[in-house]
């Protein structure tokens, strides 16, 4: 079993910035991906970004050039860097990881930003 932790969600301004972490702890050795979904009110979940392993690295259309994905893999933590925040990446945020071709979900930290 994996567990899954996120934090660093909240309200910020348009424009403003945010860091999102996840950590992972159990049975977490062989990770295949790791990353963030989003879905907001009355949307389909969408990807936001992820890191493959062998450390390419994926994102929306809508984030390119303004969030970052990163891990730490001595921290067993995947963290998303979110700058320059826009009123549409209102969401909740789910961490997601791929252990051993098995996916993994967060609970999820709500993202909201006010123009």
């Amino acid at each position: 079993q994996v567990q899954l932790v996120e934090s660093g969600g909240g309200l910020v301004q348009a424009g403003g910035s945010l860091r999102l972490s996840c950590a992972a702890s159990g049975n977490i050795f062989s990770i295949n991906a790791m990353g963030w979904y989003r879905q907001a009110p009355g949307k389909q979940r969408e990807l936001v970004a992820l890191i493959i392993s062998g450390g390419s690295t994926n994102y929306a259309d809508s984030v390119k050039g303004r969030f970052t994905i990163s891990g730490d893999s001595t921290k067993n933590t995947v963290y998303l860097q979110m700058n320059s925040l826009k009123p549409e990446d209102t969401a909740v945020y789910c961490c997601y990881y791929v252990v051993r071709a098995y996916p993994y979900w967060g609970q999820g930290t709500q993202v909201t930003v006010s123009s």
